[in-house]
């Protein structure tokens, strides 16, 4: 199904913001540092655009100290506003069941804290490390495995705050692959990106740069022509885009993705299987197709971490395993990401094949990682009837979401 490029999406778009931006022009819209100033960010923003249910309000009073909640007028802008059920705003919108926290769920549920040899720096395996390089977001998620730090201003994006981590990888000549991330690197200016990629290219032994991002999908204005010639200059470089839903794939996604991908940055997608969002087969597979369609590679299907508050969102692996049956059986193997499993405490990825699940017992899953060390996953509890959901049959994603329609 091709992209809507319809001129029912373009009206939908003009409406909404005059609507509840009036005094944006359009010029305002497209600029990605308007976007982010006039984030959606509490509950008189939500309920102006949004009809509010009595539980999200109640989340939403309650959530100090908690997740920061952010949104930008463009991403609202996709968002049924009296749908409760619609899947991009249960990942934006605040719910109580995210303040229950059920067994085996924790604040850090990769174990990255204990692995921080200095600030920002995350050295889980031997040749590759994550650099978190800021903690601000464009959006915030509601199943954020770095809910602890996103939003809280311990990780402030500036040359000082970088140099123990630049100082660590040059001292560590095993370190080959290094991934930006954070917060999202994007949100950043093209000066300081540029700034910290100068620096780490400059390291002899580091070989490849990534940047995890959920830019493309939530603020597409910000990938102009002007940062894709300063990240040419930074090659091999790779991007791995964070995409949950095929409501996301829209024109302006479309072009922020080919304009990263004729900038000649391989792009891959890693998505996050969640409840009641895209944990059917048929949503699943739209959105892997137009991934495709935009050029980006899917890449991982991540079973949903054991984050505090998380349960709601979780599957069972069973789904997971449905779902990828589907997708084999029913469109191209390049359409098919790797299911995978971080391993809670620490271990890192784990493939969800039979050479890593050593087996399950009750809701706890054991899985064995790359080093052969056990770890265990605690599932959410099971549905009534404890088998994965039906698949729906092949037009069912889009009578869901007419907005994915031409």
């Amino acid at each position: 199904m091709p992209i809507s490029a319809s001129s029912t999406y373009q009206r939908r778009r003009r409406e909404f913001r005059k609507h509840f931006f009036p005094q944006a022009q359009p010029a305002e819209w497209r600029d990605w540092q308007w976007q982010l100033r006039n984030r959606i960010r509490d509950a008189d923003a939500l309920g102006r655009i949004f009809t509010l249910t009595d539980d999200e309000r109640a989340a939403i009073a309650r959530r100090q100290g908690a997740l920061p909640l952010g949104m930008t007028p463009y991403y609202a802008s996709l968002i049924d506003p009296a749908d409760p059920a619609d899947p991009i705003r249960k990942t934006m919108i605040p719910q109580l069941a995210e303040f229950e926290v059920a067994p085996g769920e924790m604040t850090d549920p990769l174990g990255e804290d204990p692995r921080r040899p200095v600030p920002g720096i995350v050295h889980t395996y031997p040749d590759k490390v994550l650099f978190l390089v800021t903690d601000h977001c464009a959006t915030y998620c509601r199943y954020c495995t770095r809910s602890r730090v996103v939003g809280s201003g311990e990780l402030v994006p500036s040359r000082r705050a970088w140099a123990q981590g630049l100082d660590y990888i040059r001292a560590t000549p095993q370190i080959r692959d290094v991934l930006l991330s954070g917060g999202d690197p994007l949100t950043l200016s093209d000066q300081r990106l540029n700034e910290l990629l100068t620096e780490l290219r400059a390291i002899e032994h580091v070989e490849f740069l990534r940047i995890g991002t959920k830019i493309p999908a939530v603020l597409p204005q910000r990938i102009t022509p002007a940062l894709c010639r300063m990240l040419k200059r930074h090659h091999p470089l790779f991007f791995s885009i964070h995409f949950t839903h095929p409501a996301e794939l829209t024109p302006e996604s479309a072009r922020a993705c080919e304009r990263l991908a004729d900038a000649g940055i391989p792009l891959g997608s890693q998505t996050v299987l969640l409840k009641g969002v895209n944990d059917d087969p048929e949503t699943m597979k739209q959105l892997m197709l137009g991934l495709l369609r935009i050029r980006v590679k899917p890449y991982y299907l991540h079973q949903c971490d054991a984050v505090s508050g998380s349960s709601h969102f979780r599957t069972s692996i069973q789904q997971g395993e449905a779902i990828l049956r589907h997708l084999h059986g029913h469109t191209t193997g390049y359409a098919v990401p790797t299911y995978m499993l971080d391993a809670p405490g620490g271990g890192g990825k784990v493939p969800l094949t039979p050479n890593y699940v050593v087996g399950q017992q009750g809701q706890v899953l054991h899985v064995r990682n790359h080093e052969g060390v056990d770890f265990h996953y605690h599932l959410p509890p099971p549905d009534e009837s404890g088998r994965p959901l039906p698949l729906r049959d092949e037009h069912a994603a889009a009578r869901a979401h007419p907005r994915m329609n031409p």
